[in-house]
């Protein structure tokens, strides 16, 4: 008999974005919830505190104020294009993603401003496209940045449910592993599992699996807010798709080991059904990272759209591959190449204008909400600190003045010894010729000056387009990039409620789902591309969602 048993109204299984507020939202119903992770306390808020906090707004005022012409419209045509939903199983995603869009286009900013949420107010352009207008791509820049990045977008949820602990509404239980929902007459009455030794591992730092008890936590709706699989390399490659070619013999981690999946064959046993595991979203950008917390931390370059992208080999990526245009585009081109990595080459205007790192840890000029850091880090002259320490340590990175130094610095990086040198050399020294004239057809070079006609990129994104091999550009940087693992973008199917559905389309009882367990909402409402600020988004609207539905059921 478990020596640890709780009764309660709601039971949240994973206490990041998606828990949170789903807890929020159910103790702001007149509901008892009680929250479970199997990681200790200094992990509240998951793999969103770690996060840049972007958000996906459709039609906003920072929009309006930087001259953007957004609609419903324009971002629903976006989003489907990018979607391509193409399957039976796609039924619940479309609707999730239809009320996705309607919530970004409406709610959504003026709920998170209600909870003292602020806006950087440049709105970032991610995922470019580059095809056609009914292709992959944001149409438009629609990447709006928490003041405060991922903390900031944490913190208010956190304080509602912390508030409620405070006056015993809410209980907490760090350490608690669930390893199996219990069911009663064909309904899902809340959880059983291990108690794990208690851990002083700092936020994000592995943590023991020792079990020193167990438990039973009972429910009258249970909600799965558990994450996804990006920090099990295992799974990620039983799941790679063959449309990605094949799974990457290396990899980087972009989240910590505690994203392992585990609560799916869990939520799959209790009569949850799992769709479209097959699509998942991870990154090409990724590098080393030369302060690690998690095994294999990678960490993300969020680019501007100038450096010049080269294979292993050398050869330059094809249309419309350019930084910052097509993740997964990206990805499959590479894969097909046989290398697990491939290059940046830049120079020292392009680095202090255009890169930025993903995470809340490494912009602390947004997550302090320091404006004169940020206007410093931004505005000033040379490249982030953040940036400059990589330059300075990271394992992945070479600054030299000449680019046959350069090269050979490549060469010396594992993996280099597949680099062709002359190969460099001509995509370069060719891409260079393509500058001295207004026009040209280079695809890459007519987008940069395209880019800069919207403000946001002139002031702090793209740089003005130049010679890499300019004398007064700097010194030359090659960054190795490796595959680094971070979303899954299919999970349990749910409908409209936040309802967990069964393999015959009927609502598995007590039992929900949210944030990327759910594929953020339906079981996949990225299809198989994403747009980006939809995750912490989707995790947001998923929350809420579920935790309205099940308090409302009880």
């Amino acid at each position: 008999m478990p020596t640890s048993t709780h009764r309660t109204d709601v039971l949240v299984i994973g206490w990041g974005l998606a828990g949170l507020v789903a807890a929020a939202e159910a103790v702001a119903a007149g509901r008892k919830v009680t929250i479970v992770d199997q990681e200790p306390r200094t992990n509240l808020g998951g793999q969103a505190w770690w996060s840049f906090g972007g958000l996906f707004f459709i039609d906003s005022p920072e929009q309006r104020r930087l001259g953007i012409h957004d609609s419903i419209e324009l971002a629903r045509q976006d989003w489907f294009g990018n979607a391509g939903f193409d399957r039976d199983d796609d039924l619940w995603p479309r609707r999730w993603a239809e009320a996705y869009l309607q919530f970004a286009h409406q709610e959504k900013r003026s709920w998170l401003r209600e909870k003292g949420v602020g806006f950087f107010p440049i709105v970032g352009w991610a995922e470019r496209g580059g095809y056609t207008a009914t292709g992959p791509g944001n149409s438009v820049p629609r990447f709006h940045i928490t003041w405060g990045t991922g903390p900031g977008l944490v913190a208010p949820f956190q304080a509602e449910v912390e508030a409620a602990e405070a006056e015993g509404r809410v209980t907490v239980l760090p350490r608690h592993k669930v390893t199996a929902l219990t069911i009663e007459d064909g309904v899902v009455t809340g959880a059983e599992g291990d108690v794990l030794e208690p851990s002083g591992a700092g936020r994000g730092v592995a943590s023991s699996r020792e079990v020193v008890d167990t438990f039973v936590v009972a429910a009258q709706a249970t909600i799965v807010a558990s994450g996804g699989i990006g920090g099990n390399h295992d799974l990620v490659r039983r799941w790679w798709p063959e449309r990605l070619g094949t799974p990457p013999q290396t990899m980087i981690t972009g989240v910590p080991a505690y994203v392992d999946g585990s609560m799916q064959p869990v939520s799959e046993a209790a009569g949850a059904r799992l769709i479209n595991g097959d699509r998942m979203w991870h990154y090409v950008e990724g590098i080393q990272n030369w302060d690690p917390v998690w095994p294999d931390h990678g960490i993300r370059i969020l680019p501007g759209p100038s450096s010049v992208w080269l294979d292993a080999t050398g050869a330059r990526l094809p249309v419309p591959l350019f930084p910052g245009f097509d993740t997964l585009g990206t990805l499959a081109h590479l894969r097909a190449t046989g290398y697990d990595h491939s290059w940046f080459v830049l120079s020292q205007k392009i680095i202090e204008k255009e890169f930025t790192l993903s995470g809340s840890e490494q912009n602390p000029d947004l997550t302090g909400k320091d404006v004169r850091l940020l206007a410093k880090s931004r505005l000033g002259k040379g490249a982030s600190g953040p940036v400059q320490a990589f330059m300075d340590k990271g394992a992945d990175f070479v600054v030299r003045e000449k680019l046959d130094d350069l090269i050979a610095g490549m060469q010396a990086l594992p993996g280099g010894e597949a680099l062709d040198p002359e190969r460099v050399r001509f995509e370069v020294e060719a891409r260079d010729r393509e500058i001295d004239n207004d026009f040209t057809k280079d695809a890459q070079i007519a987008m940069l000056r395209s880019a800069r006609a919207f403000r946001g990129d002139r002031l702090i994104r793209t740089a003005t387009p130049h010679r890499i091999l300019a004398r007064d550009a700097g010194p030359l940087i090659a960054v190795k990039l490796h595959v680094l693992t971070r979303k899954s973008l299919g999970g349990i199917e749910t409908d409209l409620s936040g309802r967990a559905l069964g393999a015959d389309g009927a609502p598995v009882p007590g039992l929900y789902a949210a944030g990327e367990a759910s594929g953020f909402g339906g079981g996949g409402v990225h299809g198989y591309r994403a747009l980006e600020g939809t995750f912490v988004g989707g995790c947001l609207f998923s929350g809420r969602v579920a935790g309205r539905a099940a308090a409302a059921a009880v």
